[in-house]
């Protein structure tokens, strides 16, 4: 029989004595991890400063030890790397021509001998080189090109362009070094480049400035090139010649210069890259360059002029002659006809206007946004080819 609890006698206190032992330790153990963590920064820390501190006195005492620097000290800048890239690229051509000088009274003509000088630039392996239209305008009885390491050939003109001042020749050597080509709508004024050509004979010469501006329009000149104007020196026998970055890219040919006289000095011209590949890649193909043409002849308007027609903005510009038979007579434009449109792009300038007919393949159509009589028209106008020599540029 089991007694019964004494329900008087004071009731037991279960104290949860291990528990309490339990929170202790891991109180200590994240102290000992906490010390231990703190201890191992405080080292990775002092060993980070004391080798910066050791680098920093090296570098001091052996400049030559850090890799980069010993190779560049005591040494002037220098765009060698970038003309021995490219100078090998850039070729001599040597013409001459029978000219048949005034009589002198006995009948009997007499002739002289013009020899002329002027740079080709390699554009690649099979023997194609870029030079100026110029060159060749005289018709010269002989041509000759040498090239860097010597070799003399005479080349096949492959095609002229007048409206770009381009030609394209053609070599049969082999090993030839042709140059690389950069994207002259990259080029920014102030950007540094150098002029490689064959300047009165004196082969690979090289002159060095800047990027003086680009777009520049010189109708008396070229049609169609947007040139890069630089300061670098181009002389006569550089037409021809390459215009490159520091990289050793061609961004260029060089092709004129203006008359040095008293008060010009270090204005040069060259004709942007992007450009020559699209002629060369026309003269390969047709042996001429074939561009759209529309039959017009257009001229910019004055501020005082567009305010007169209410036209609000920059845009618009004013025919000054159709050409009787052309595409634009046909389709119902007339002079005096003003073109605010071409293919939904807003006109500002006859340059742009030229620049846009001439981009286009003989029978693409073209809409024209017109106002007539304060009225605003539209037309289509089929163009055709683009005649050879054609001046389409106001006086």
């Amino acid at each position: 029989m089991t007694d019964a609890p004494d329900l008087g006698a004071e009731p037991r206190r279960i104290i949860h004595v291990a528990n309490r032992n339990w929170l202790g330790a891991e109180k200590r153990h994240l102290g000992l991890r906490l010390a231990n963590f703190k201890s191992a920064f405080v080292f990775i820390l002092q060993s980070i400063v004391v080798g910066l501190a050791v680098a920093f006195l090296v570098v001091l005492v052996r400049p030559d030890l850090m890799p980069g620097i010993a190779e560049d000290a005591g040494r002037p800048s220098s765009y060698a790397d970038a003309v021995s890239l490219s100078a090998p690229s850039v070729a001599n051509i040597y013409t001459k021509r029978l000219v048949q000088e005034s009589d002198d009274g006995t009948n009997r003509p007499r002739f002289r001998v013009d020899t002329a000088f002027a740079s080709a630039v390699i554009i690649d392996e099979d023997g194609y080189l870029v030079t100026n239209y110029h060159v060749f305008q005289d018709e010269p009885t002989e041509i000759r090109v040498q090239f860097s390491d010597g070799r003399i050939a005479e080349p096949e003109i492959v095609g002229l362009d007048a409206e770009t001042d381009l030609a394209l020749l053609k070599v049969n050597l082999p090993g030839l070094q042709p140059i690389a080509f950069a994207e002259s709508d990259n080029l920014r004024i102030g950007d540094v480049v150098l002029a490689i050509g064959n300047p009165y004979g004196l082969s690979t010469s090289v002159t060095q400035g800047i990027v003086s501006a680009t777009g520049r329009n010189l109708y008396q000149l070229v049609t169609f090139a947007n040139f890069i104007q630089t300061d670098a020196a181009i002389n006569a026998g550089n037409s021809g010649g390459a215009l490159i970055n520091t990289l050793g890219e061609l961004v260029g040919i060089n092709a004129a210069v203006l008359a040095q006289d008293t008060g010009t000095e270090g204005i040069g011209f060259a004709i942007p890259v992007d450009l020559v590949r699209g002629v060369v890649e026309q003269i390969k193909l047709n042996g001429r360059v074939i561009r759209g043409y529309m039959g017009l002849l257009p001229d910019d308007l004055t501020d005082a002029e567009r305010f007169a027609l209410g036209i609000e903005n920059s845009t618009g510009i004013m025919l000054m002659e159709v050409y009787e038979g052309g595409p634009a007579a046909a389709a119902g434009l007339r002079a005096g006809d003003i073109i605010l449109e071409i293919n939904g792009e807003p006109v500002y300038s006859q340059r742009q206007a030229l620049l846009i007919s001439a981009s286009t393949a003989p029978g693409d159509e073209v809409d024209i946004l017109a106002i007539r009589d304060d009225l605003r028209f539209t037309t289509t106008v089929t163009t055709g080819e683009r005649p050879q020599g054609l001046v389409d540029t106001p006086d």
